[in-house]
């Protein structure tokens, strides 16, 4: 595929976007210079030991971002508001994992720095720092987040793109936070790692649309067949875990939206990119295209989600504790 009909396909769906944060890279530079490195020497090293982890993290800063910005409030078990449910409860977050190892690296940083970096920044360069660990792409963190103080459930519900959520549901969900139809399939393509519980597809198995023992038909037949013979047995399995890139969900390449165009992505979010003519061509463009291409695309949605409605300068806090807010 030539690069300039991908262009032309990134400018129909627009790649300019307002300027959703005033970040600056090195942002402790002066107050905690050895940050970053330490953050990614960290995540390097365990990382190693843990590369499925990579993706929940990733997962982690993407819905943080969604719920009141890129402000840590995922992390939290309690705030200030008494009573509340945070959004570590909220049906979005429940499968979540990784909340420890964001904990780690932010008692590694304490250790040098005590209430100098937020718990926001802290996600951001984690989640960077391991996908580059697995050999996937990089791209640029500009820090000086603060931490928020409130966190609700009911927020994350209903902010966070659902599994099952259509196109119109999603363009919609990503417009509220400044991002476009490219943010929309560019980000998507992080399906490329990871795995899924059943029950996030298993409708589209066993119950599409709320009748019982219908498939969706935007499925294709042959790799439902084989889901509900050796995956998800059940309609009713929780704990089962399906590769979203089958074959590759370790490498971070172009092997998802090669299975989408398939009809083969788990989700009804991932076919929902072939129903708009818009998102379709880009899906056939990253497809046929390069990697590097796709890599460099992907950092700079990546950056520009890691800008939603962050703090700064004397708003929030820098949490001394991810899990809690500071009084």
């Amino acid at each position: 595929m030539g690069s300039v009909w991908f262009l032309q396909i990134l400018c129909i769906l627009g790649t300019a976007g307002p300027v959703l944060s005033q970040l600056q890279a090195n942002f402790y530079t002066q107050t905690c210079p050895n940050a970053e490195s330490l953050i990614k020497d960290f995540v390097k090293t365990h990382i190693s030991n843990a590369p499925s982890l990579a993706a929940p993290l990733l997962r982690m800063h993407f819905h943080d971002c969604f719920v009141r910005g890129c402000d840590g409030s995922v992390l939290l078990n309690r705030t200030r508001s008494t009573g509340n449910q945070t959004e570590k409860v909220a049906p979005p977050n429940q499968t979540l994992r990784g909340f420890d190892f964001i904990d780690r690296v932010k008692g590694e940083v304490e250790k040098v720095c005590p209430g100098v970096v937020s718990c926001a920044d802290v996600l951001a360069l984690t989640a960077r720092d391991a996908v580059v660990a697995i050999g996937g792409p990089s791209w640029n963190v500009p820090t000086g987040r603060r931490d928020g103080l409130f966190s609700n459930a009911s927020e994350a519900t209903n902010n966070i793109p659902a599994p099952t959520s259509n196109f119109t549901n999603l363009q919609t969900l990503f417009a509220n936070q400044g991002l476009n139809l490219t943010d929309l399939v560019l980000l998507s393509g992080a399906h490329t790692i990871g795995v899924s519980h059943c029950s996030s597809f298993s409708a589209r198995l066993y119950n599409f649309n709320g009748t019982n023992g219908s498939q969706d038909p935007a499925l294709d037949s042959e790799y439902a067949a084989n889901l509900r013979s050796n995956k998800c047995r059940s309609a009713n399995d929780n704990t089962t875990r399906v590769e979203m890139d089958p074959g590759s969900f370790r490498t971070f390449d172009l092997g998802y939206y090669a299975q989408v165009l398939k009809r083969r992505g788990l989700f009804q979010s991932d076919a929902a990119l072939l129903t708009s003519n818009a998102t379709l061509a880009l899906v056939n463009a990253l497809a046929s295209g390069s990697l590097q291409s796709f890599e460099a695309q992907f950092a700079v949605s990546m950056e520009k989600m890691g800008r939603i409605n962050v703090m700064t300068g004397t708003q929030g806090e820098i949490r001394r504790n991810c899990a809690v807010t500071n009084n």
